[in-house]
């Protein structure tokens, strides 16, 4: 019994002395943020396809064997390029026909206007009867109309031989030949070659029903929008809104968007997947925080605030829309609060002493613009914080 009292005494004298020294220790020093108010742009993420606004699928206007292909697939052609040269020949041969034929006509012509002339002379001395005259009037009317016939049938030949030169009708990236020197391509049916438009290209993608009305309030306010494509970080290319259908698809509940997007290097390719990140609302005085700042404890969300006294006080939080490591606060903290970021598993309970230090808030926050994790075919909230 004796010695059970001796240890109980032993084992107090040696927690006071902890205390002791505990109380003694400097309190533990933490990093804060001092809270304010900033313009905050909400955004939100969504998954579009990169397209190209012009696409040719090239095919000849006639019928002839392809005597040259002059591009070399996959490169960049300027409008008017010459792309396929079908054999003109047969084309030179219809021209040089459809000029002989003008010509004879435009002579028969010249012969049905004397004799009509002369016919209207006599006839005013009374030499010739007015049915002979008549007949001589409907002859030139018959030469004109020739005249005219074969001077269409020429210009068709001249348009002919100029369709056996297939240019490229825009500019843009070529694809594959599809045929080859000496295949026979048929008018208005075989496919040479298929061109697209890159510079710039549009991004569709499509929004749910919760965010259009934000779109369409922000779009009164920047059509800016940022787009990233697979295997690139965050969103490097700037974009431009420019079209919203005008009805919602009544199978996906969803309304198609369109963007512009300069490729002036052509890095970007038709057919790409692409993330654009969209305002979609706009906060003038708004609290954000650093993600590493909240604790979850069961259902409940809180932050450490620093009082006057240099106790650091647990406060309940409602969180707002996040990306990357930051949150907005839309309840618990104002402006002006001192909000732990670094340091809080020094915070053994609350009410506990400490030592703060300030730090800048954004200093904390490497790109308050990256998402955390690749984006699903959900949007993704984000927010932006911009300056003042």
């Amino acid at each position: 019994m004796m010695g059970l009292i001796t240890a109980a005494l032993l084992t107090g004298c040696q927690s006071d002395e902890k205390n002791q020294a505990a109380s003694s220790q400097q309190p533990p020093e933490v990093d804060v943020v001092t809270l304010q108010a900033e313009p905050v742009t909400l955004k939100e993420t969504f998954t579009g396809r990169l397209e190209s606004p012009q696409t040719v699928a090239l095919r000849p206007r006639v019928t002839g064997y392809i005597d040259q292909v002059v591009f070399k697939e996959g490169e960049t052609v300027a409008a008017g390029d010459l792309l396929f040269q079908i054999d003109p020949r047969p084309y030179q041969a219809k021209l040089q026909a459809a000029q002989a034929a003008l010509d004879q006509a435009k002579s028969q012509l010249q012969l049905a206007e004397a004799e009509a002339s002369r016919g209207q002379r006599l006839l005013n001395s009374h030499a010739i009867a007015q049915e002979l005259n008549d007949q001589r009037q409907a002859t030139l009317l018959n030469a004109q109309a020739s005249v005219e016939g074969a001077q269409a049938a020429l210009d068709s030949a001249r348009l002919d031989l100029t369709y056996t030169r297939i240019t490229a009708p825009i500019s843009g990236r070529i694809g594959r030949a599809l045929v080859t020197q000496g295949n026979l391509a048929s008018a208005n049916q075989t496919l040479l070659t298929t061109l697209v438009s890159v510079d710039p290209l549009y991004v569709y993608f499509n929004s749910n029903e919760s965010s259009i009305q934000g779109i369409h309030q922000q779009q009164t306010l920047t059509t800016s929008v940022a787009i990233g494509v697979t295997g690139e970080t965050g969103f490097p290319h700037q974009g431009r809104l420019d079209f919203i259908d005008n009805q919602l698809n009544a199978n996906t509940g969803t309304l198609r968007y369109r963007a512009v997007l300069p490729n002036p290097q052509e890095q970007l390719k038709p057919g790409q997947f692409a993330r654009v990140n969209v305002p979609v609302a706009q906060h003038q005085a708004a609290l954000v925080l650093d993600r590493k700042a909240v604790i979850a404890d069961q259902a409940r969300r809180f932050v450490y605030v620093i009082n006057d006294e240099q106790k650091a006080i647990p406060h309940p939080v409602t969180l707002g829309q996040t990306v990357g490591n930051r949150v907005m606060i839309t309840s618990g903290l104002q402006a002006g609060d001192r909000v732990v970021v670094n340091g809080i598993q020094k915070i053994f309970f609350a009410g506990m002493p400490v030592t703060p230090h300030s730090v800048e808030g954004h200093s904390l926050i490497p790109d308050a613009l990256t998402p955390d994790s690749p984006v699903s075919d959900s949007a993704t909230s984000e927010v932006a914080a911009t300056a003042p």
